[in-house]
């Protein structure tokens, strides 16, 4: 993957995204929001805001800086914040997750959903993820990690490898491969529908 690739997959998603990935991600976010909404009085940056789906669910009292690469989702993202009223958020901003122009410690919790098979440099990206995130605070990252084990699903996903720059996301993409060499303490992870094929993994910054 490369940010070309991304831009060109994401140019073609714009349009339609919501309808159709709207839908079949909405479980992931519900459930990253839902974790997030335990707690007010946060400024949470969110990484591949998209066309900003999630941004009406956030409480109120809470922050939002929403980033992404594509520009014709962020455009979207903007149009919903206007129309909706959404004053909670903070900003949208296009940026590259490897290379957040942030300080250290900015946020109180980073999310990034459907984001790190999507990236060029996952390692580099959560290594970015964890110095924006203040000391002790959250990270949550919803994603698909490729099956642990051979059968069907690793299958179709090696069948898919291939196809990754037109698909926009690397189907294949593991666990492993995200978390070596970071020093994040994973706290919880566990599968969400449809099917167990997205996780909600919370780590926290020491």
């Amino acid at each position: 993957m490369d940010a070309d690739s991304i831009r060109a997959a994401y140019r073609r998603y714009a349009g339609f995204y919501d309808k159709v990935f709207g839908v079949l991600l909405a479980s992931g976010r519900h459930a990253a929001v839902e974790w997030l909404n335990r707690r007010g009085n946060l400024r949470i940056l969110e990484v591949g805001v998209g066309t900003g789906l999630s941004l009406s669910d956030y409480r109120k009292d809470n922050r939002v800086v929403g980033i992404d690469l594509s520009t014709d989702m962020l455009k979207v993202a903007q149009e919903r914040v206007e129309r909706e009223r959404l004053d909670h958020v903070e900003g949208l901003l296009e940026m590259d997750a490897g290379k957040l122009a942030f300080a250290d410690g900015s946020f109180d919790v980073v999310v990034a959903m459907y984001v790190m098979t999507v990236v060029p440099d996952p390692q580099g990206t959560m290594a970015e993820l964890e110095r924006v995130c203040k000391p002790g605070g959250d990270i949550v990252i919803v994603n698909h990690f490729a099956a642990p084990r051979p059968g069907v699903r690793r299958a179709v996903e090696g069948w898919l490898s291939p196809l990754s720059k037109k698909l926009g996301w690397r189907p294949d993409f593991t666990l492993d491969a995200m978390m070596t060499g970071s020093r994040l303490a994973v706290e919880s992870i566990r599968t969400l529908p449809p099917f167990g094929l997205f996780s909600l993994l919370h780590c926290r910054r020491g």
